[in-house]
């Protein structure tokens, strides 16, 4: 960066180094702002997100019980690997969309604090309503690959 008089302002400034003795919310600041230094830091950042989703989401840990039932249904009928493939998806895509949420009501909850503000209420509902919508559609879906095969083969042993 040129500190020079006439130089342009910078569109992204270079954050300034926490000093060795600054106060603990300076040094979160910046370590907050540093980039994962290879591919295995990054997954370990990846997993204590949903590690913490786990921990503190009621909804994460209700839609990895049902992904599990799900995935031990699909074992139990011997389903196709492209059925498999198409409930991992969903699975995923639900619990992806669950983390993104939690993530984005963590935001506002960090800029609005413990005030009430409406465009606070739509951003924190309109990402609850995407989770809903894709669970309710993986619902759906997962239902109607693997239910009429729990029927055929609860029918068989019967």
């Amino acid at each position: 960066m040129n500190n020079s008089p006439n130089a342009a302002p910078s569109l992204f400034p270079k954050p300034k180094k926490a000093s060795k003795k600054g106060t603990p919310s300076q040094k979160n600041r910046a370590d907050s702002l540093k980039i994962a230094p290879n591919l295995l830091s990054s997954c370990q950042y990846a997993a204590a997100g949903i590690q913490y989703a786990f921990q503190t989401q009621r909804n994460f840990r209700i839609q990895v019980l049902l992904g599990t039932l799900g995935f031990s249904m699909l074992a139990w009928v011997e389903a196709s690997v492209v059925e498999f493939c198409l409930v991992l998806l969903l699975v995923a895509l639900v619990m992806s969309l669950e983390l993104v949420n939690t993530a984005l009501e963590a935001v506002v909850d960090l800029t609005v604090g413990k005030t009430y503000h409406e465009l606070a209420k739509i951003a924190k509902d309109c990402a609850a309503g995407a989770v809903f919508l894709s669970a309710i559609a993986g619902l759906i879906m997962g239902c109607t690959l693997v239910l009429p095969q729990v029927w055929l083969k609860l029918s068989a042993m019967i």
